[in-house]
């Protein structure tokens, strides 16, 4: 692959992965440094505070970091001789492509149901996006 599709693929990977973590430790902190915590922006606080900030009890936010620790594990371990590094582009591509659709899904919600804009779920949502469209160059590039 090429290094610097690695290496941009690498950051915007991990610029998500911040940006979860933040929003996973926004969503377990007090309502008052919550205010602190969204610069400015109220659309955190109501965004966190719908029902659509959760799937069975789980933080989207969490969902987030998850995803995203899969999509580095997958970086990192393309590196390695093994089933993933056979099979990286397209195990990265399954990924992303999931999050992806649940990201515009997100997308909707926020905008059609809650009315409301998170700063920082913005910044995930791009970066998602990003990471899907660099997924599918991979696959077309594979070789």
């Amino acid at each position: 692959m090429n290094k610097r599709l690695t290496r941009i693929s690498l950051a915007i990977t991990l610029i998500g992965l911040f940006v979860a973590s933040y929003t996973t430790v926004y969503k377990f902190t007090s309502q008052e440094l919550q205010d602190a915590m969204c610069v400015g922006s109220k659309g955190c606080s109501v965004v966190n505070a719908s029902p659509y900030s959760e799937v069975r009890g789980v933080p989207v936010a969490v969902l987030g970091v998850l995803g995203y620790l899969a999509l580095l594990a997958v970086q990192l371990l393309e590196r390695r001789p093994g089933i993933v590094q056979e099979n990286g582009a397209l195990i990265f591509f399954g990924i992303s492509v999931t999050g992806f659709l649940f990201t515009v899904y997100l997308i909707f919600v926020e905008v059609a149901l809650i009315k409301a804009y998170c700063p920082f779920c913005i910044t995930s949502q791009v970066a998602m996006t990003l990471l899907f469209v660099i997924s599918v160059i991979r696959l077309i590039k594979q070789p």
